[in-house]
C-alpha cells in the first residue's frame, strides 16, 4: 500500500506505571495482591453533564449496558480514597518529579502549574465514576530514522482498577446471597486503583506502520531509564489511526511491539472496505429499515437450540444489503462482525443474517418463510436476535444504528486490540464533554529550582549506557542488553568497583545466572549487592572457581529464605559445600594419579589425550580447581610422561 496516497496518519499514546511508593492521591501501597479479599462494595454508575450541559458520547454508551459493579478491597491496600469516601489527598510529589523526568528526557517544556481534571469514565474501572489526570508537559519530540515525531502531551493519571473474574468473588467474608442479580455484576479490585500513571501522546504525524513501532520502542526505552514498573500489564500502548477517505479510530491494549505495524495495517484495510461498503450502498440506493418485526411465531417448530431457547426472535429488514454482511472487513472478521459487536453491548452473544444463513440448525425453508413474512427482494437482507423481548429489541436498535452509520464510511470508535492484529467495537471516541475540573485538589505550582534540579540530574538513556558499557568493559552486546533491560547495569558497576573480575563472568551471571535461578523457584529478590560483591571476592583471591558461584548464591537465597542464617558468609558456606579450591600442589597430584592411570592412551595419543583427560580431572575434582589451572597442571603432567 502507499501509505502517502491513502492520506495515512497515526498517533501513539503510551501509558506506563510508575514504581512509587505510594498511590498519586493517597498513602496506599502500590503492589498487586493476588490473595483472598477482605471485603467488598457495591456502585452503580451514571454519566453526568460536562460544565457546558453536554453528556459525552461514550460514557451515554455505556450508560446503556446497565451493568453494575462489585469493588474487592484489602483493608491494608485500599483506604476510602480508593472506595470514593473521602477526599483525595495531596499529589504524590514523587510521582510529579517521575513525570517531569520523563518529560524532559522527552524535549517537553513543563508546565508552571498543575491542574487536576476528572475525566468521566463509567465502564466499572473507577468507583466514582471518573479518573483523575493532570497535564505536565507538551510541545516534545523524537527524532526518529523517518523524521521527527511530535509528543503532543504528557499527563500524570491515577490507573484503574483491575477486572477479575467473577469466581474471584467467592470466599467467606462475602456474603454472595447480597449480590442480588449476580450475572448483571462486573467485578474489579482497587489494588491497581489510584496507581501513578504517565500517558505520552504523540501527535497524528505518523505516517507508516513501522515508523509506529519505532516510536513505541523509543518511548520505551526513555521510560525504561527511569523509576517504571515492570511487567505484565504496567505498560498499554494505544493506536490513533485514520485515512483520508476514513475517520479516526482509537485501538487500545496493543501489547506487542512486533503487532504494531500489523495492527495498523489492518485497520487500514478494514477502513479502505468500509468506504466500499458506503459507495456500494450508495450505488444501490441501500436503506435501513427501522422497523422491528416479531419473527418468534416463524420459528416456532424449529431444531435450533439457540432459537428455541430465547423468549422471543425479533428481525430488521436491511435494503440492499444482501451480500453486504458476509463481506470481509478485516481477516477472519466480516461486516456482520461489525454489527454484531455493537449488538453485543447491550447483552446478546451475537445476531444471525441472511447472508450466513441458513446455519446453526436454521433450515433454508425457515429462511425461506421469513423472507417472503417479511416481503424482501433479493437485493436485502434480514437480521434476527433471539434473546427476551427487550434486550432482542435494544440489540436490533443498536444494529440499525450501526447499519445507517455505512452510509458515512469509517465511524470514529475506540476499539479493542485483538491477538491477532485485528481490533473490535469497544465504544464511541469520547468527546470533550466527558472532562470537568477536579474542585477537590487544589492547583500545584511547580517550583522552577525543582525543574532546574531534575534536568541537571536525567538518567542515562538505555542506548547510551548500552554503548558505554561495551566500550567501558569490553562486553558482548547480548550481555550488555539484558543488563539494561533487566536494570542490572548499576549493581554490575558497583560491583566491578570493589572487585577484580573478569566483566564477563560478572556480565552473564547477571545477565543470565540469576534469571535461572528465579525460574528454578528461587527468591533472587533477597539476594544483595553485597552478597554478591562478598562471594565474588572469593573468586578474585581464588578461594572458588567460577564454576561454583551460583551454588554458592542459591545456597545463600535459600538460607535467607528459610532464616536459617542471619549472618550470611560466602566462604562459610563454601565449605559447608565443599567448594573450596584446593592448593595446586593437592591439584597436580589427583591430576599425576590420572595421567598414570591412562598412560597408555597418553603416550599413543600425546597432547590428543588433552580432551578425555580433562574431563577426567574435572569430574574428579568437582568443581574444586579452576579449569585454566588444571588445563595448565595437566599438559605439564602428560609432557613429562611423553618425555
Amino acid at each position: 500500500m502507499n501509505w502517502n496516497e491513502l492520506g495515512l496518519k497515526m498517533g501513539l499514546e503510551v501509558h506506563q506505571q510508575l514504581n512509587t511508593k505510594n498511590k498519586l492521591f493517597c498513602p496506599c501501597p502500590t503492589e498487586l495482591i493476588n490473595e483472598e479479599v477482605d471485603t467488598y462494595i457495591k456502585r452503580i454508575l451514571r454519566p453526568t453533564q460536562s460544565e457546558l450541559g453536554q453528556i459525552d458520547r461514550a460514557a451515554l454508551q455505556e450508560s446503556k449496558r446497565n451493568l453494575k459493579f462489585d469493588y474487592e478491597l484489602y483493608y491494608n491496600q485500599t483506604c476510602l480514597v480508593e472506595t470514593d469516601d473521602e477526599p483525595p489527598h495531596d499529589l504524590n510529589e514523587e510521582a510529579l518529579d517521575l513525570a517531569i523526568t520523563l518529560a524532559s528526557l522527552l524535549n517537553m517544556s513543563i508546565v508552571d502549574e498543575v491542574h487536576t481534571m476528572r475525566k468521566q469514565v463509567i465502564d466499572g474501572s473507577n468507583t466514582g465514576g471518573f479518573q483523575r489526570t493532570s497535564l505536565i508537559a507538551t510541545s516534545g519530540h523524537l527524532e526518529t530514522e523517518n523524521g521527527k515525531v511530535v509528543i503532543e502531551n504528557l499527563c500524570l493519571e491515577e490507573d484503574a482498577a483491575r477486572r477479575v473474574n467473577n469466581d474471584k468473588i467467592s470466599n467467606d467474608k462475602i456474603d454472595n446471597d447480597k449480590l442480588d442479580n449476580e450475572e448483571k455484576y462486573t467485578h474489579f479490585r482497587l489494588d491497581r486503583l489510584g496507581i501513578p500513571l504517565v500517558e505520552i501522546t504523540t501527535d497524528p504525524s505518523i505516517h507508516d506502520p513501522e515508523q509506529v513501532k519505532e516510536v513505541a520502542y523509543m518511548i520505551g526505552q526513555v521510560l525504561r531509564s527511569t523509576n517504571v514498573k515492570r511487567g505484565l500489564g504496567t505498560i498499554r500502548q494505544d493506536l490513533n489511526i485514520s485515512i483520508a477517505k476514513g475517520a479516526r479510530v482509537e485501538i487500545k491494549g496493543v501489547q506487542d511491539l512486533d503487532l504494531i505495524p500489523k495492527m495498523a495495517e489492518l485497520e487500514v484495510e478494514r477502513q479502505l472496505n468500509l468506504v466500499k461498503i458506503k459507495e456500494h450502498l450508495e450505488k444501490n440506493n441501500a436503506e435501513v429499515l427501522e422497523k422491528i418485526h416479531d419473527l418468534t411465531e416463524l420459528f416456532a417448530n424449529t431444531s435450533s437450540k439457540i432459537i428455541k431457547s430465547a423468549e422471543t426472535v425479533k428481525g430488521i429488514v436491511l435494503k440492499g444489503f444482501n451480500g453486504i454482511i458476509g463481506l470481509e472487513v478485516q481477516k477472519g472478521r466480516r461486516f456482520g462482525t461489525e454489527l454484531s459487536s455493537y449488538a453485543k453491548k447491550r447483552g446478546v452473544s451475537g445476531i444471525f443474517h441472511t447472508d450466513e444463513l441458513p446455519a446453526y440448525s436454521i433450515e433454508s425453508n425457515e429462511v425461506e418463510k421469513m423472507k417472503k413474512h417479511l416481503n424482501i427482494s433479493p437485493e436485502d437482507a434480514i437480521i434476527i436476535v433471539a434473546h427476551d423481548n427487550d434486550t432482542a429489541t435494544a440489540a436490533l436498535e443498536e444494529v440499525i444504528k450501526r447499519a445507517k452509520m455505512a452510509f458515512d464510511g469509517v465511524v470514529e470508535e475506540t476499539r479493542k486490540a485483538l491477538k491477532e492484529g485485528t481490533s473490535e467495537y469497544m465504544r464511541p471516541l469520547p468527546t470533550s464533554n466527558r472532562m470537568y475540573l477536579e474542585t477537590d485538589i487544589p492547583l500545584f505550582k511547580i517550583d522552577e529550582n525543582k525543574i532546574i534540579d531534575i534536568k541537571n540530574n536525567l538518567p542515562e538513556l538505555p542506548e547510551a549506557k548500552k554503548e558505554r558499557i561495551i566500550e567501558k568493559y569490553n562486553l558482548s552486546e547480548d550481555i550488555t542488553i539484558q543488563l539494561v533491560r533487566r536494570q542490572n547495569v548499576e549493581e554490575f558497576e558497583k560491583i566491578k568497583s570493589e572487585v577484580d573480575i573478569d566483566s564477563t563472568v560478572l556480565g552473564s551471571f547477571l545477565a543470565y545466572n540469576l534469571r535461572e535461578l528465579k525460574r528454578e523457584g528461587i527468591n533472587t529478590k533477597i539476594i544483595t549487592t553485597n552478597d554478591l560483591i562478598t562471594t565474588f571476592k572469593l573468586l578474585e583471591e581464588n578461594k572458588v572457581s567460577k564454576d561454583v558461584i551460583v551454588d554458592i548464591i542459591k545456597e545463600i537465597a535459600i538460607r535467607k529464605d528459610k532464616k536459617q542464617d542471619s549472618q550470611i558468609n560466602p566462604e562459610n558456606i563454601a565449605n559447608d559445600l565443599n567448594l573450596l579450591l584446593l592448593s595446586e600442589k593437592n591439584i597436580a597430584n589427583i591430576i599425576k594419579n590420572i595421567v598414570l592411570k591412562n598412560e597408555d592412551m597418553v603416550k599413543e595419543r600425546q597432547l590428543g589425550a588433552m580432551g578425555p583427560l580433562m574431563g577426567m580431572s574435572m569430574k574428579q575434582l568437582k568443581g574444586k580447581a579452576d579449569g585454566h589451572i588444571v588445563n595448565k597442571i595437566l599438559k605439564e603432567e602428560i609432557n613429562n610422561l611423553i618425555k
